[in-house]
């Protein structure tokens, strides 16, 4: 078969060919009954294009900012939990990312320490989760610090709902005997996954190795993830809070009202994600790219706004930059490059974005992603949710239509 694909749904389906079922299912995830997962997808194909007969057609650019760096493309790599996909993991990841000019989010819980990612890519970003007492909260971001880190992203959005009606994937808490002897019958029947990790010698790491205190060890992946349940939820002074103690950049993750982009400015954030946690939290919750024109025209002007959730074609970029994004972030569509090829997979799904972007740049006549404005796109009534806009008057700032496409 030949290596290389055209589409990200090409991607997601040789990961599904080749990835045993439980690890497929933990990438799919998605809450209750997978509305708002569906949603991150499909309100894109309610935006249209209003595409010029004639214009520039020469070079376009496609680079732009976020937090001070430079990114090749208006894409960046979304954080994502422990990536059994491939042995390389987190690093494959972070060393495609470098190769196609853009930076690198890394979780808490990613299976790879954040030294060994950024020595890959160094334009990375620590993901942090509001995890145990300040003081340890305090330790991992000296950590990360240390390491190099470039920004801060904050997530807090969170219900912890569990039940999916197709069922959620069986992970053991460590792969010892007794879990390889079970899952021996989905692993012999995907040979391909299966000798790449013979191949490397190394077996799915399924800790945390970036939620270490001192000199401890790392602990399971469940274990960290019970331990952030257990957490008494922040409120705006930690988000102040973690905004002081942390001497670059912060992106708060997670914001889907204006009220809360607002509260996010005022606590000292630099940039916020319109997202939903990829349809992974509240299911119900409107998608993520519906949220994000009020949000850009409320916050936009003053902090970077970038968007995640859906993304899975170059245009569905061009659309999020054209109603307010910075760039955007990507999650599950590099994960099944990761899981169809390694790092050459992330790379060819990079590359599919890009030239989704480049086509449809040409396509509006625009010769950089910064020309992007709501005037480009097709938007139907009723597209738009204005969610959390304040009882009180707050004075949104008015932009004309020429200017409302780029934040920042």
């Amino acid at each position: 078969m030949n290596p290389w694909f055209e589409t990200v749904a090409e991607a997601q389906r040789r990961a599904k060919k080749r990835l045993p079922k439980s690890v497929y299912g933990a990438l799919i995830a998605g809450s209750e009954r997978g509305q708002t997962i569906e949603e991150n997808q499909q309100a894109f194909t309610e935006l249209g294009f209003a595409p010029h007969a004639a214009g520039p057609i020469g070079d376009r650019d496609q680079s732009t900012t976020v937090l001070g760096q430079q990114l090749s493309m208006p894409v960046m790599i979304s954080p994502t939990g422990v990536q059994a996909v491939h042995p390389d993991g987190e690093v494959a990841v972070a060393r495609a990312a470098a190769a196609r000019g853009i930076a690198m989010g890394l979780s808490s819980f990613a299976s790879k320490p954040i030294e060994e990612v950024i020595a890959a890519n160094p334009s990375t970003f620590f993901q942090l989760y509001w995890c145990g007492s300040k003081d340890e909260i305090a330790q991992r971001m000296e950590r990360a610090e240390a390491a190099g880190a470039v920004g801060l992203i904050l997530t807090l959005d969170w219900s912890f709902s569990h039940g999916r009606d197709w069922g959620s994937p069986v992970i053991p808490e460590k792969l010892d005997l007794r879990a390889m002897v079970r899952f021996a019958p989905q692993t012999i029947i995907k040979p391909r996954w299966l000798s790449t990790y013979l191949k490397s010698g190394r077996i799915p790491d399924l800790t945390a190795p970036n939620m270490v205190i001192g000199d401890g060890a790392a602990p399971g992946f469940f274990g960290a993830y019970g331990e952030w349940m257990g957490t008494p939820a922040p409120d705006w002074d930690d988000v102040r809070w973690i905004c002081e103690q942390w001497k670059g950049p912060v992106m708060l993750k997670g914001v889907m009202r204006v009220d809360d982009a607002l509260c996010a400015v005022d606590s000292g954030v630099a940039a916020i994600s319109v997202s939903n946690h990829g349809g992974n939290n509240l299911d119900g919750t409107p998608a993520a790219i519906r949220a994000l024109p009020v949000v850009a025209d409320a916050v936009g002007s003053q902090i970077d706004v970038v968007l995640d959730g859906g993304i899975r074609r170059g245009s569905d970029v061009v659309k999020a930059v054209a109603l307010g994004a910075r760039a955007v972030m990507i999650g599950r569509a590099y994960l099944w490059g990761l899981a169809a090829n390694g790092q050459a997979g992330v790379e060819n799904v990079l590359d599919i974005l890009r030239g989704g972007i480049d086509s449809a740049l040409l396509g509006l006549r625009k010769t950089s992603v910064l020309e992007l404005d709501r005037s480009d796109l097709v938007v139907p009534e009723g597209f738009e949710r204005a969610l959390g806009i304040p009882a009180r008057p707050v004075d949104l700032p008015v932009r004309p239509v020429s200017e409302a496409g780029v934040s920042g």
